[in-house]
């Protein structure tokens, strides 16, 4: 996801044409690298954001927001991208709707995409995976075998907490996932306010080196 957000104040760029070269490329120097130190606050906001928003497990999460100016234009003042290689980031900041054939885990805690679908292609190889409709709700069902204990372990413990049971018959059949069709996403995250917050911070960091022109 990006963020476009701009502050004012610092200097007017429909001057830059106006200043002499020499004087151009000073200002342009120094609007980077008041980016460069003045844009890790940016990132620390944001990823602050994500702190605030979701349950962190992997530090890997938070470091994928980052920032990057781009300043390899001369006749354009510097620019600073706020930006998370994660794609599906943007849809918690404004909300939405993911539509198709979901299968949502019927697990108390979170588990990974790769996991999960692992978990699947093992029951499918297996021939232990089948649909039943129970309470208006599809469920993906397999059978507690030795063949798929690898896959089962969590989807047992899960079923035990659900009923009370102190254990899971060999044979006994396990729900694993319940298929639908929508998932409806509220906004969860403020990135673009934790970012406008930090503004002021990012505009000293311009200013300080704009005093040294």
């Amino acid at each position: 996801m990006r963020l476009s957000l701009t502050t004012t104040g610092l200097l007017d760029p429909r001057q830059l044409a106006a200043w002499s070269t020499e004087r151009r490329r000073a200002i342009h120097t120094a609007v980077a690298k008041g980016m460069q130190s003045g844009g890790r606050e940016v990132r620390d906001a944001a990823r602050s954001e994500m702190r605030s928003a979701f349950t962190v497990k992997r530090n890997s999460f938070i470091s994928s927001m980052g920032v990057k100016v781009f300043d390899k234009k001369p006749e354009l003042l510097p620019a600073l991208l706020v930006g998370s290689k994660i794609p599906w980031l943007g849809l918690h900041e404004k909300g939405g709707t993911v539509s198709g054939n979901l299968l949502i885990p019927l697990l108390p805690g979170r588990i990974g995409p790769k996991r999960f679908k692992a978990v699947i292609d093992g029951l499918m190889r297996s021939g232990n995976a089948f649909f039943i409709e129970k309470n208006g709700r599809v469920l993906l069902m397999a059978e507690n075998i030795k063949e798929n204990a690898s896959q089962l372990n969590r989807f047992k413990r899960a079923e035990r907490g659900r009923t009370g049971a102190k254990q899971i018959k060999r044979g006994q059949e396990i729900p694993i996932a319940v298929l639908v069709k929508r998932v409806d996403l509220k906004r969860r995250l403020n990135l673009a306010g934790g970012v406008q917050r930090a503004l002021p911070a990012l505009a000293r960091a311009i200013q300080q080196e704009l005093d040294k022109v």
